[in-house]
């Protein structure tokens, strides 16, 4: 099997909610736990703390709006820091009862990673989805102490640091102001400390600034493609230029609405729009620069690909469309792992 590693999922709020248990033996429900990450070849990814927001876009309003482009929703409010703290505390601990279970290594280097896969266990990056829960550099120190590795400076909301764009279709990612000075220090201490710094969610001009002050690849961990599909979340021509300049990265979401061509919250069917995405993102990112970004527990998955035990469906898929077998391996996990490589350092 085809070993997979992915760049985002947000499965640890079901952690927090339902113990570490629901990892080790699964409960039915999401996209992921160990069960189906070894039926899928899953050997690792990217596990987000993101801070729920008061209205969402799996709300039952906003989905409703969402199965019918256009649309337009306005951002949700700024997260106060002390409410967003005990979240990302959560979170963070769930992840760490993860690693307790014998199953899951939380990594912090390639070797580490390069590790983790080979002894058979998941190899785990802690990764924050918005800024909300770092105050200043002195807390960012803090959770780079505890593991962290990867960070976007905001979800689909307004931070200290920067703004995120609204989920909206058809729209441009051109959607309001760039960084903050302070976003702009936390760039540069995230490249000082080898944190990975994420695009995905970030609006067009703080996707700018951050290109412009970051001597770090560019890589935006779960994103898709504008030409395709013209979503405020996903990535324009000149932005994948700029990520292929910096030999960076793009992990294709699976989430539905972001591949459709309509942008409709409905089940995508079929891999043709997925294998669309890959070709697009391969053209211009080259074999090196592509890889995939689930989104698993986060979004609505594509009909074909329900969960992590599915994943080999796409890789088959990927075969049928005439990738070899070099490229396949590359896209499902050895280009994270080079990315990582050129970001940490050995």
């Amino acid at each position: 099997m085809i070993p997979v590693f992915d760049g985002h999922n947000d499965f640890l709020q079901r952690v927090v909610a339902s113990g570490p248990q629901v990892w080790t033996q699964g409960d039915g429900t999401g996209h992921l736990d160990l069960p189906r990450a070894r039926a899928g070849g899953l050997v690792g990814g990217f596990f987000a703390i993101w801070i729920p927001a008061p209205h969402g876009p799996n709300d039952a309003a906003a989905v409703a709006l969402m199965e019918n482009p256009p649309f337009a929703m306005p951002l949700p409010d700024q997260i106060p820091y002390a409410e967003a703290l005990p979240h990302a505390f959560a979170q963070a601990s769930a992840l760490k009862a993860l690693e307790r279970t014998g199953t899951l290594d939380i990594v912090t280097t390639a070797r580490g990673l390069r590790d983790t896969v080979a002894a058979g266990r998941i190899a785990a990056i802690m990764h924050m989805e918005g800024a909300e829960a770092i105050p200043d550099m002195d807390a960012l120190h803090l959770w780079h102490a505890a593991g962290l590795r990867s960070l976007g400076p905001v979800w689909s909301r307004p931070t200290a640091y920067g703004h995120g764009v609204p989920f909206a279709f058809p729209s441009s990612p051109d959607t309001g102001d760039g960084l903050t000075p302070a976003g702009k220090t936390l760039v540069r201490e995230c490249n000082a400390l080898r944190i990975m710094l994420d695009l995905s969610h970030l609006n067009e001009t703080g996707f700018n600034d951050l290109a412009a002050l970051s001597d770090a690849p560019l890589v935006a961990s779960h994103s898709c493609v504008h030409a395709i599909s013209e979503s405020s979340r996903n990535l324009t021509e000149r932005q994948l230029r700029m990520i292929a300049d910096s030999r960076g990265l793009v992990g294709l979401n699976f989430a539905s609405s972001f591949l459709r061509e309509d942008g409709r919250r409905l089940p995508l069917e079929g891999f043709d729009t997925m294998l669309r995405h890959l070709d697009h993102l391969l053209g211009i990112l080259g074999e090196d620069g592509v890889a995939l970004g689930s989104d698993f527990d986060g979004a609505l998955m594509p009909r074909d690909l329900p969960d992590a035990a599915a994943l080999p469906a796409l890789l088959d898929a990927m075969a049928a469309h005439g990738y070899g077998e070099t490229l396949i391996r590359k896209i499902a996990s050895e280009n994270w792992i080079g990315l990582l490589e050129r970001t940490w350092g050995e």
